[in-house]
């Protein structure tokens, strides 16, 4: 009986072994846009008053270099708008009707320069109307391959994996015939 005890406890951290080295690989995305759920839009009615009306900025989290798109209801029907992203070093940019029923649409690009934090994004329509939202630089972490010289760290190669399961399977057989064959008596004294 503690044989068979010795062989599922031998067997089930094996499993746990190989379970817990392939469940980060299989969760692990090098796609920085995975790595924040959050809603892409942003209320910006921080402040409710007059004729201040909610920007929608999307992606609400950038990275520099990416480019952010901006979209209001508040220039109306055929408005127009220049967008003010001086805050965070981007310019003025020009909003224009888009193919949807009264939003007006612009865009600008998140400097390289630019820190990481919270900077706010306003639209001036021509109808008089403003709208304000607020735009979060996040910087990117590390990308691409870690050049050390002693291997790579290219990823999970699927092969790799594939051998590396049969090698621990194979392991894992082995000490189960181990324990068997001791269990037996069948060792030739």
């Amino acid at each position: 009986m503690r044989t068979i005890a010795r062989l599922f406890t031998g067997t089930a951290l094996a499993v746990a072994a190989i379970g817990a080295f392939a469940a980060p690989a299989a969760y692990a995305s090098n796609d920085p846009s995975e790595w924040n759920n959050e809603s892409h839009e942003s209320g910006g009615n921080h402040e409710s008053g007059g004729n201040r009306e909610p920007l929608e900025i999307f992606p609400s989290s950038a990275s520099p270099g990416e480019t952010v798109t901006v979209n209001t209801l508040a220039c109306g029907k055929h408005g127009h708008g220049v967008g003010d992203a001086n805050s965070l070093g981007a310019g003025e940019f020009q909003l224009n009707p888009s193919t949807h029923k009264e939003v007006v649409v612009g865009q600008f690009e998140v400097p390289e320069h630019v820190k990481a934090g919270s900077y706010w994004i306003s639209v001036a329509c021509d109808n008089g109307k403003t709208a304000r939202g607020d735009l979060t630089v996040k910087h990117r972490g590390p990308s691409g391959h870690v050049q050390t010289g002693v291997g790579g760290s290219v990823g999970p190669d699927t092969a790799q994996v594939a051998a590396g399961a049969a090698v621990l399977a194979a392991a894992a057989v082995g000490g189960v015939l181990v324990l068997r064959r001791r269990a037996s008596g069948a060792q030739g004294h």
